[in-house]
């Protein structure tokens, strides 16, 4: 069975940091570009960040940039999103995605993925 499974998200001060970790079963991450999403109660999904297959190239919303960072293991199939001076405004549900592409290098994640984890919640308060 394919799949993504989410883990890490949980309460945190403002501040504060959290390791997303994003395992794949099922299927090598190796041939897919990986997306970090995120929905916050009554908004729209956002995209948060985006990989490459090499893992040497990213992209990050404005909103997160400096903050989060994402990297991938291929070896151990898992990609992670660490983040770092939480703020309550990056309260959401935090998804994975995978998308299968040839390209190697290009960190672009479409709108519509292949593959969706489940979620994991991140809450940011005091």
């Amino acid at each position: 069975q394919l799949q993504l499974v989410e883990s890490g998200g949980g309460l945190v001060q403002p501040g504060g940091s959290l390791r997303l970790s994003c395992a794949a079963s099922g299927f090598t991450l190796d041939y897919y570009v990986i997306g970090w999403f995120r929905q916050a109660p009554g908004k729209e999904r956002e995209g948060v960040s985006c990989i490459s297959r090499s893992g040497a190239s990213t992209t990050y919303a404005d909103s997160v940039k400096g903050r989060f960072t994402i990297t991938r293991d291929n070896a151990k199939n898992t990609v992670y999103l660490q983040m770092n001076s939480l703020k309550p405004e990056d309260t959401a549900v935090y998804y994975c995605a995978a998308d299968s592409t040839i390209a190697y290098s290009d960190p672009f994640c479409p709108r519509i993925m292949d593959y969706w984890g489940k979620g994991t919640l991140v809450t940011v308060s005091s």
